[in-house]
């Protein structure tokens, strides 16, 4: 199962050589979403047509931009960008539905990034059914670049040609000299302002060839932190 959800990884990390054009990021969404309701409805799971209207609502109400993850080897903050707004709301959202809590740093690479949001475990696909099946449009031209402690998105390149982000999961920069050639490919929406050592103990571990950790490195909680 690791081994598989590995190489599934992949293919949603890497996009091709060739790089393609930058699309518009508005996109027309139904307007049957009745936006009181859905915050409050457990029932409510987010698509690809009613996500753009859910989180233009949801990110008005939005008051902190702090996450802290806990980790095994100790706490990363992470400062979510405003000007990324979507993707922004997005980790706070996923944060307030408890959904990263106990999954995975799952592709670890030393002297490049740490990607994390997902697990082998089927506790963790199922709250992915529970929430919904979306992506989140690309927003490169933001002026960040994939410095040293940035967090952005990976896309799915499964029948996604406008490099749309996947949203449950997220990498950390952890290369002294950065990963400049992931720029205009992924979306960075935040930076981590505490915690850049315990990305370099989680960078250092042993990892098998799809590089999974031999020993799993749990996000234990995420909170929101003022």
């Amino acid at each position: 199962m690791k081994k598989l959800l590995n190489l599934f990884s992949l293919i949603i990390f890497f996009s091709c050589n060739e790089k393609g054009k930058i699309v518009n990021n508005d996109y027309k969404v139904s307007n049957n979403v009745q936006k009181n309701k859905i915050i409050k409805d457990n029932s409510f799971k987010l698509n690809n047509e009613n996500v753009m209207e859910f989180f233009l609502e949801y990110e008005k109400k939005l008051k902190k931009n702090k996450v802290r993850l806990h980790t095994d080897f100790g706490n990363i903050d992470i400062l979510l960008f405003e000007e990324t707004k979507f993707h922004r709301a997005n980790f706070i959202y996923l944060t307030e539905k408890n959904y990263f809590d106990n999954t995975q740093f799952y592709r670890v690479i030393n002297d490049f990034m740490i990607q994390g949001g997902n697990s082998d475990s089927k506790l963790v696909a199922n709250k992915r059914n529970e929430l919904g099946k979306y992506l989140l449009p690309n927003d490169f031209d933001r002026g960040y670049k994939h410095v040293r402690g940035m967090v952005s998105m990976p896309s799915s390149l499964i029948n996604n040609p406008h490099k749309m982000a996947s949203p449950y999961e997220f990498f950390i920069v952890q290369s002294k000299k950065g990963a400049f050639h992931l720029d205009q490919d992924y979306t960075i929406f935040g930076k981590v302002i505490k915690g850049m050592n315990v990305v370099d103990k989680i960078s250092s571990v042993n990892t098998d060839d799809y590089d999974w950790p031999i020993n799993n490195v749990y996000i234990n909680k995420a909170e929101i932190i003022d």
